[in-house]
């Protein structure tokens, strides 16, 4: 599987592991279509992946991923965003056209 994570991401979902996890946890990351960037994820950190996921380690990161996630993250560089209007992870994909954000007249 070609999944990238940013230094950004990585540091982020470290910190999550961190928190809310043991040395043996991960991320469990179930990603559905939906989203400006063509997709919509939940995360959450887990002891160990569950029925139909399989464990993908991507920067040193356990990621639970069920059988759709890790196809719609195929090629997808998962990044991390801080700014004024936006906080979290951001699924750049390049299978995906991008949204318009106002309309022409």
């Amino acid at each position: 599987m070609k999944l990238t994570i940013t230094p950004a991401a990585a540091r982020f979902l470290r910190l999550m592991l961190l928190a809310d996890g043991t040395a043996d946890s991960g991320v469990r990351l179930a990603v559905s279509p939906g989203g400006c960037s063509g997709l919509s994820a939940e995360l959450a950190v887990a002891q160990a992946p569950a029925a139909g996921e399989q464990a993908v380690t991507v920067e040193n990161i356990r990621l639970f991923l069920n059988a759709q996630s890790r196809i719609l993250l195929e090629d997808v560089t998962i990044d991390f965003v801080d700014s004024m209007t936006a906080q979290g992870l951001v699924f750049h994909d390049p299978k995906q056209v991008a949204c318009s954000t106002g309309s022409e007249h």
